[in-house]
């Protein structure tokens, strides 16, 4: 009867753990990372009688954790995957709703700027035209400058979110860490009982981790994992956390960079940061922000170099030579703001360079990193966004030289350059927040040419000269005024073109109108022949190579028939105020391609920009929800396994009750035996 009452409260006993078990799992049901659990029975062993072995009741054996770590670690991959597609997407539809919107975006400032020159161009004279230009002008620098500071806005909320991520990482893996150790002393561990919700805990920390970060988890002895980056630097091992930390880039203080800090030493692991948030916050800054800015910045050189070198070549209201519209782009203090000397560069760091600008049509909005090696005069300059080299050498003795690239120059303008230092290169750096206005009155814009043309009227032919078209104001290579600019308010000298017969074929001299004297003259018997003048077509009259001595910075044609002894003058454009020529030139620009090497117009230039980001988004959009199904699938398979099933568990209840019931009315049998046995001796 013993016996029969001790298989009983095993049963009763057992069954009753069960219940607690099924009821745990019901309560959990919504808790996140919960994985359902089971009782494990197993029965006792029997006692050896002469009959044979009788049962002795039921034992637990064990509460097992249903739980399946490929589809754990599936979930943290996808998990990774999934935050960091969403980071990427959140802050490029922010970018693309700053470049596509009406209100926000540059489109609508370029028009109405290059409108306004039209209507100007109408009435050359009216000031309050003039006026509105000036006002559409601002209203460009105020695009310009305004999407820039969104940039800055958006950088600086990206480093905000990096440094939030890293103190939830670190939080996390100090967890993790506590978790090891707490599950590593859990009783019964020796003897494989594990402390199920410790377990679950890790895991969902585990997760949330992988949600900020793509990590490894690699068990360890005592149910322990060691956790680490992809490429193997340690978080947590067993019980010991690292830590996170972020601190201004050393190529560029303007963005943030990731450390690692463990056993005292701190790394920088930007490279090793990849998935989850704080991946997709640093692909962010790298594949939207950064060539974003550069763009933006392109287009910002192009617009102000291109408008100053028609603006210059024009005659403003009072007759002086029109000067630069916007600020220059070559200013001594832009071109060294496009060169950031990397922090990690050795003493004494003295090195001075610059990036001058030659030519807008030809500029690429991007980055280049300039690194030094052997004795520190070898030097590679590498294409950042592909990590090509596209030009290396050696510097002279003394260093002082220039690094050649489509659109600028890196100018080497001195110090001391040692192996393993390197610089930033960034030529449209801040073009956009630098753009402003050179002029501030309506009458210093240029709306006339500065130099004009007239036939004789004693000539006898029917030669026809065009009114002419500047080609430029100052010396290219030294950026002076060419000498004929060089008297304000005139042509020094005016020119008067004389045609004469030569050898039976009509020639013409380039003749100084003041003193008569002969400048250039023509020579039908030269090799090759100088000024002979071609009947039956358009007749340019002046080299157009600015490296010649005879290059005058603009070009005249004649055509028709013009007689010997006809000439034609070609003077300054003396109160010329109602001359539009140039007001028309500028205006054209907007229409005009003038950037990736004449292929684009301003507008078309930046479309690109907003239709690039646009792809952008849309890509990380349809990322974003391929990642959400794969996370989804993911879970569902978990749950399918480690999930709480209220119909299964249900069932269980009444399954365990049944048998607790039993259980109980066995040793209720044997006390009403034993009762019976003692009234038997009454």
């Amino acid at each position: 009867m013993a016996g029969l009452i001790n298989i009983g409260l095993t049963g009763v006993l057992g069954h009753q753990s069960a219940l607690n078990t099924t009821g745990n799992n019901i309560a959990n049901a919504n808790t996140p990372g919960y994985s359902r659990q089971e009782v494990q029975f197993e029965t006792q062993p029997g006692q050896n009688t002469g009959a044979g072995y009788i049962g002795s009741g039921v034992q637990i054996t064990d509460v097992r954790r249903l739980a399946n770590e490929f589809m754990t670690q599936q979930i943290r991959e996808d998990s990774s995957l999934f935050g960091e597609q969403d980071a990427l997407n959140s802050e490029f539809n922010r970018l693309d709703n700053l470049l596509g919107g009406n209100a926000t975006g540059l489109s609508n400032a370029l028009n109405n700027f290059f409108s306004s020159l039209q209507n100007a161009a109408e009435d050359p004279t009216s000031l309050p035209q003039r006026q509105l230009v000036l006002s559409e002008a601002q209203q460009i620098i105020n695009r310009f400058q305004g999407i820039n500071s969104e940039f800055t806005q958006q950088r600086e909320s990206i480093k905000t979110q990096m440094r939030q991520g890293v103190d939830d990482a670190n939080t996390l893996i100090q967890s993790i860490a506590d978790l090891n150790r707490a599950i590593a002393q859990s009783p019964g561990l020796a003897q494989g009982k594990e402390p199920n919700a410790l377990l679950d805990q890790r895991d969902e920390k585990l997760r949330e981790l992988s949600e900020l970060v793509s990590i490894r988890v690699v068990a360890a002895e005592g149910s322990q994992v060691n956790v680490s980056l992809q490429n193997g630097q340690s978080l947590v091992l067993e019980s010991t956390a690292a830590k996170l930390g972020t601190r201004d880039n050393a190529e560029d203080p303007n963005y943030l960079e990731f450390t690692l800090t463990s056993g005292g030493r701190t790394l920088g692991v930007d490279e090793q940061i990849n998935g989850g948030k704080l991946g997709g916050l640093r692909r962010f800054a790298e594949e939207g922000l950064r060539p974003a800015a550069a763009e933006l910045g392109r287009i910002a050189i192009a617009l102000a170099d291109t408008v100053n070198h028609q603006h210059e070549i024009g005659m403003d209201l009072e007759g002086d030579l029109g000067g630069q519209f916007f600020s220059d782009i070559n200013s001594l203090a832009a071109e060294r703001g496009r060169v950031v000397p990397n922090a990690n560069n050795a003493a004494p760091g003295n090195a001075q360079l610059a990036v001058e600008i030659i030519d807008s049509s030809k500029l690429p909005g991007g980055s280049w990193s300039l690194q030094f090696g052997g004795d520190g005069r070898d030097f590679e300059l590498i294409d950042r966004a592909s990590g090509k080299v596209v030009n290396q050498g050696r510097l002279p003795d003394p260093v002082q030289s220039e690094i050649s690239m489509p659109g600028f120059n890196i100018r080497i303008e001195g110090g001391t350059f040692n192996a393993g230092d390197s610089f930033l290169i960034e030529p449209t750096r801040q073009a956009a927040a630098n753009l402003d206005l050179a002029i501030n009155r309506e009458e210093d814009i240029a709306f006339a040419s500065p130099v004009r043309a007239e036939a004789s009227s004693s000539n006898g032919g029917d030669g026809v000269i065009t009114q002419g078209s500047m080609l430029n104001v100052r010396d290219p290579f030294t950026n002076s005024l060419l000498p004929n600019f060089r008297q304000a308010g005139q042509l020094s000298p005016p020119l008067q073109i004389q045609f004469r017969e030569d050898g039976g074929q009509l020639v013409y001299d380039v003749v100084n109108a003041s003193s008569g004297a002969v400048l250039q003259a023509g020579d039908a018997a030269a090799v090759p022949p100088v000024n002979v003048f071609q009947p039956g077509t358009s007749n340019k009259l002046f080299t157009e190579d600015p490296r010649s001595p005879d290059y005058y910075g603009f070009q005249f044609e004649i055509s028709g028939r013009p007689s010997p002894g006809d000439s034609f003058n070609i003077s300054y454009n003396t109160n010329g105020i109602s001359d539009n020529r140039n007001a028309e030139k500028l205006a054209a620009l907007g229409t005009k391609n003038t950037l990736n090497n004449g292929n684009q117009s301003f507008s078309e230039g930046y479309s690109s920009l907003v239709g690039e980001i646009g792809v952008k988004t849309r890509q990380s959009q349809l990322d974003k929800d391929s990642g959400q199904t794969l996370l989804e699938q993911s879970k569902n398979q978990r749950e399918s396994v480690s999930g709480v099933n209220m119909d299964e568990e249900a069932g269980r209840l009444i399954q365990y009750q049944a048998a607790y019931n039993a259980s109980a009315q066995v040793m209720s049998v044997a006390q009403d035996l034993f009762n019976t046995l003692l009234q038997s001796f009454r």
